[in-house]
């Protein structure tokens, strides 16, 4: 009985953390676009994650988890500054010049990635024609975006930045793969301990908030910073990210790579479009394109057949071996004792 309560247990909390990632991190694009009103992109970045990070910290203390482990520090380095910092810093970046429900659209590229670059699960993902088939779908709806906002462009100018603006989504939405691989396989802790994740979780977050404080002195943007500019707007946009975005809906993120699939994970890139497009809609002026609006069609659509397996779908498509089946035919001796064994009307003789 406890095993079946402690599974369900399991099973709603995998639901509940999905469920925010899908959720808040489709509108922290949103949100992202509104705290630009008041703060440099590094800035921003600095502020969010960094506040975020001393905060995890503080609460890993007060539940007297071991925050000071060398092997989760550097193993949360390399994580935090792949995942937050490239690619959530191109994220912030973009999203001056493009609409934010574009800039969601194109970040889910990054479930292609984790398909072609999970080397642990080649062999059942390419092996599944549902998941290859959602492959180059997602592929074909990336591609139908990216010629879609090129040609949206009027001079050339504006056309080199969104060009180069799509160029670094794709190179970020790499990154993040790269950096939840990482933390999935490598980045395990040889001997984990009590609340060594969620240590972990707050070094990422901190690490990468204290990259993006050193770029924006470099930058000059903390030294422009003025608290008396930033609209009231901009900090509540910011308190929702730091607060949501960072620490709830990160930490459900890194807790579900450690117990689902990458690949099953990676679909938050599918659904956060979604979410980003409809508050983009109804919240803002922005307008999506017939074009954009098919595009996001065809890269939802390949989400299902990527993950064809993990919504427990009929599995008639996968790819099977033909098996050899091999027929050996009775010899003479063989059908003469069977002959022999039997009575004049048919029935085995009594032995």
């Amino acid at each position: 009985m406890t095993t079946s309560i402690n599974q369900k247990q399991f099973k709603l909390m995998v639901a509940l953390a999905f469920a925010i990632v899908y959720i808040v991190w489709g509108s922290t694009y949103f949100f992202i676009h509104k705290a630009l009103a008041g703060f440099g992109p590094f800035m921003l970045g600095a502020i969010r994650f960094t506040v975020a990070g001393l905060l995890m910290l503080a609460w890993s203390a007060y539940m007297k988890y071991p925050i000071f482990d060398k092997a989760v520090i550097r193993n949360a380095s390399v994580t935090g500054l792949l995942l937050l910092y490239v690619d959530t810093g191109i994220i912030i970046w973009v999203e001056q010049f493009l609409a934010s429900g574009l800039v969601a659209i194109m970040a889910a590229s990054a479930a292609i990635w984790f398909v072609l670059l999970d080397k642990p699960r080649w062999k059942e993902n390419f092996t599944n024609l549902p998941t290859i088939a959602g492959l180059f779908l997602g592929f074909f709806g990336v591609v139908m975006l990216f010629g879609e906002q090129v040609a949206m462009s009027a001079d050339l100018s504006a056309q080199k930045a969104n060009t180069n603006g799509m160029l670094l989504l794709l190179a970020g939405a790499i990154a993040w793969t790269m950096g939840s691989l990482y933390s999935k396989y490598a980045g395990k802790p040889s001997n984990p301990t009590r609340g060594a994740g969620t240590a972990g979780t707050a070094w990422q977050v901190l690490i990468a908030g204290i990259a993006f404080t050193l770029t924006a002195f470099a930058r000059g943007e903390a030294q422009d910073f003025r608290v008396r500019d930033v609209p009231a707007e901009a900090w509540w946009a910011i308190a929702y990210l730091i607060i949501f975005g960072s620490i709830i809906a990160y930490s459900a993120y890194i807790w579900l790579l450690k117990v689902r699939p990458a690949t099953e994970v990676s679909t938050y890139a599918y659904v956060n479009p979604i979410v980003a497009v409809l508050l983009s809609l109804f919240l803002t002026d922005e307008r999506i394109s017939v074009i954009q609006l098919t595009g996001l069609a065809v890269i939802l659509m390949s989400v299902l057949l990527i993950n064809w397996t993990a919504y427990r779908l009929p599995t008639s498509l996968k790819r099977r071996k033909r098996e050899k089946t091999t027929y050996t035919k009775p010899s003479v001796r063989s059908k003469t004792r069977s002959s022999i064994a039997l009575r004049a009307d048919g029935k085995p003789m009594n032995v």
